[in-house]
């Protein structure tokens, strides 16, 4: 499962969590920091990549468009980067399971 790290996400994650989502890219990287979500959105989706965001656009985004892409809404609050990437790796089955299921479109981590 490759993961698309939204600009509210430190791109230092690509590189600490390649062993666990290898393939995962950055908006910044990308050069789609400034890019509207549409088209953030048709990059996840034409690349096959799940959107991690902390933005609640892409979550209403996924309830009125359905999948894919999937999302995934961090709900951690103001935290370091190694949090989200312990969170990340701390739910590596959830996401496993929340990428095979045709159904699912949307997944909260963290407080709700």
């Amino acid at each position: 499962m490759k993961l698309l790290f939204d600009q509210n996400i430190s791109h230092k994650l690509v590189a600490l969590l390649a062993d666990t989502y290898p393939g995962s890219q950055h908006v910044r990287v990308l050069g789609l920091h400034a890019a509207p979500d549409e088209v953030i959105w048709t990059w996840a989706k034409e690349h096959d990549c799940t959107i991690v965001s902390k933005d609640s656009d892409f979550h209403q985004r996924s309830f009125v468009r359905g999948c894919p892409p999937k999302v995934v809404c961090l709900r951690l609050g103001n935290c370091s980067t190694a949090r989200i990437a312990a969170c990340l790796r701390e739910h590596h089955p959830q996401l496993q399971a929340f990428h095979a299921d045709e159904e699912a479109a949307f997944l909260v981590l963290g407080r709700r």
